[in-house]
């Protein structure tokens, strides 16, 4: 098992409830694909350094897990279909 580390940015245009079940959706990714969730920084509302399809503001999110090496390949396959995700980014974590 790998430690890894998911940054997360959320359109910042969207309701509260289309927010949380991105982010729900995501957790239930990891879960699916064997890996358990550490801890989840919740950045809030913040703006961003360059504007992406006329969006100034993003919701941040940090969240870390443990997986196999496998794992991100596939949520990474799920994520980036997502419309309310901005950017993510994978990041394995040393020991």
């Amino acid at each position: 098992m790998n430690n890894y580390e998911l940054a997360v940015v959320i359109n910042g245009k969207v309701e509260t409830e289309v927010k949380e079940a991105a982010l729900e959706k995501i957790k239930g990714y990891i879960e699916r694909f064997g890996g358990t969730i550490g801890e989840i920084d919740d950045w809030g509302k913040r703006r961003l350094a360059y504007e992406i399809d006329k969006v100034k503001e993003g919701y941040y999110y940090f969240i870390k897990f443990q997986s196999s090496s496998d794992a991100p390949a596939e949520i990474e396959k799920r994520i980036r279909i997502m419309e309310p995700v901005l950017r993510f980014l994978f990041k394995r974590l040393e020991d």
